[in-house]
């Protein structure tokens, strides 16, 4: 075991590059310490394998190439242009194609991001809507993946959903002011395909095969996609996905100084996301969106960083198509995630564990770089973090009956396991170590775990999980 865990540790680090992907969206100028570091200069290509782990996913394996173009390193470690190429495999049965290119150049004064991305999950978690609102059987699940008690099927398949998502993005980002207020605006449309051979939540062909029969999800068993269907609370129309065409614009401040690995400044960004049905939206909706994310030193240099993150998602209007619920508002290079819950939003809690119309969500992490020093003619830190993350619906999604009515009291005793009207907190706490190359390279080993985990109220107690480990790339923000 320790073997393996070595093996895997080294691959990681020799894949740092993977954080080009998550590289923010401004022009932030280069500090005094980067300055004394080593320049990089002209292109430095990066063809790597793909070594990671998300308790979400399982563990993935692929290939990457990633370009960076450094110019004269008068912006370093920022970066000219960059393209960024990857196909990843997960052991949970997920896959994941990535194409994306940032550009500051092509057009005079205006930054250029575009990426196309394809994902197709062949068990998505799915949790319901409205966080605690949403009971989680968590003690199925438990009884279930018990090796030895064969009174108990797997009951993990309940809450997972098939879906095929296909999305591509581009933006361009300008200045208004000094460098530092920017304009934003771009189109962005998601073609997703959810459920299995049209009418069925999972392929259990797939998910049953090579396991023994009491260990089998029985084809009569109805997920909680099938059971939300059944209730009326996922219309027929809206089911089996749909064509997301959009335009985004927006504003952001940044004065941050540096992208990769900020350690003071400030950015600020909100936005609007049109999706009207004359754009060929299948379910029109329009959203919006605003982040303030601030970067205090308390320790020059690098050394000691308290960082926070404040987000709201929410929606004009009474209603948006369920499917699009998960996805977090983004723009430039990195590409759209899934929210909230999971390493990219709210680590420590199960993935997309929280959708609503409206939600609400902070992270808080002290960053400590205890070690700085330069080898093989790179830059090289390691740093610890320690952080809390939490989330809340704020407004709900509609989950009132609309069935037939010999689902009523199954829809009832449903309702009652949570008993809630509204949703609470959704608040982890954790740590974590990285690894940091360049200013730009950064390996991520980190672990939260939900609070509710030792709640004595019912109503939330291990609705979030038992808390996740990660091995992955970048800072969360």
């Amino acid at each position: 075991m320790k073997k393996h865990m070595f093996t895997l540790i080294c691959a990681l680090l020799t894949s740092a590059s993977l954080l080009a992907q998550e590289s923010g969206n401004a022009t932030a100028e280069p500090t005094e310490k980067s300055k004394k570091e080593i320049i990089k200069k002209g292109l430095n290509f990066g063809p790597l394998p793909v070594v990671a782990f998300d308790a979400d996913k399982g563990l993935q394996l692929g290939a990457l190439l990633n370009i960076f173009d450094f110019g004269d390193g008068s912006k370093y470690p920022n970066t000219r242009q960059s393209l960024y190429l990857e196909a990843s495999f997960f052991t949970k049965g997920s896959q994941l194609f990535v194409i994306s290119y940032d550009n500051k150049f092509l057009i005079p004064g205006v930054r250029w991001s575009t990426s196309a991305v394809l994902t197709n999950e062949k068990a998505m978690d799915f949790y319901g809507f409205n966080g605690y609102m949403s009971y989680y059987d968590h003690e199925k699940v438990k009884l279930g993946n018990d090796k030895d008690n064969k009174l108990n099927y797997i009951y993990t398949p309940k809450y997972r959903l098939n879906r095929i998502n296909f999305n591509f993005k581009t933006d361009f980002t300008g200045n208004i002011w000094n460098n530092k207020l920017f304009w934003e605006a771009g189109y962005h449309l998601n073609n997703i395909k959810a459920g299995y051979d049209d009418r069925q939540a999972l392929n259990l062909d797939k998910i049953n095969k090579g396991k023994d029969d009491y260990k089998k999800f029985p084809e009569t068993e109805p997920t909680l996609f099938d059971l939300y269907r059944r209730w009326g609370i996922i219309s027929e129309d809206e089911a089996w996905g749909g064509f997301s065409s959009a335009l985004r614009l927006g504003l952001l401040l940044d004065t941050r100084d540096k992208e990769g690995a900020p350690s003071k400044g400030i950015w600020a960004e909100a936005h609007v996301t049109l999706a009207p049905d004359w754009l060929g939206t299948t379910h029109p909706y329009y959203r919006y969106s605003a982040t303030f994310r601030h970067y205090v030193p308390i320790v020059k240099d690098d050394v000691l960083t308290f960082a926070y993150r404040l987000n709201y998602e929410g929606t004009f209007g009474k209603s948006a198509p369920y499917y699009m619920l998960p996805f977090i508002t983004v723009m430039g290079a990195t590409y759209d995630r899934d929210g909230m819950g999971g390493y990219r939003t709210v680590r420590g809690i199960m993935r997309d564990r929280v959708q609503g119309l409206d939600m609400a969500t902070y992270n808080v992490e002290l960053r400590w770089r205890f070690v700085n020093f330069r080898k093989w003619n790179q830059n090289i830190a390691f740093g610890l973090n320690l952080f809390s993350d939490g989330t809340m619906v704020t407004r709900n999604y509609d989950m009132s009956f609309r069935g037939a009515e010999e689902h009523r009291a199954e829809y009832d005793e449903y309702m009652a396991q949570s008993d809630l009207s509204k949703d609470r907190p959704h608040i982890t706490v954790g740590a974590g170590l990285r690894f940091i190359m360049n200013q730009n390279f950064i390996v991520a080993f980190e672990y939260g775990m939900p609070i509710s985990k030792f709640s004595s109220d019912k109503a939330i107690k291990k609705q979030d999980g038992n808390g996740a480990f990660y091995i992955n790339t970048g800072y969360l923000f």
